[in-house]
């Protein structure tokens, strides 16, 4: 689990949510890191809708859905 190849993987992954995430109109960053045991991945956001923490999550969930 911490092999460049899986570190790749990892991070294609997540720019994928992201790039799907953004197309409900906000503003979103991916970012991975090589932990102790595994890499990992994070997409954090929405900074355009700060109080909008419904539109935030149904964004987050349909970049997932879109991350096949």
């Amino acid at each position: 689990m911490k092999t460049p190849a899986t570190g790749a993987e990892v991070r294609r992954i997540a720019e994928r949510i992201k790039s799907a995430a953004e197309g409900g109109g906000g503003e979103y960053r991916a970012d991975s890191a090589l932990g102790s045991r595994r890499w990992r991945a994070a997409v954090i956001g929405n900074y355009e809708k700060q109080n909008d923490a419904e539109g935030t999550r149904r964004d987050l969930l349909r970049g997932m859905d879109g991350a096949d």
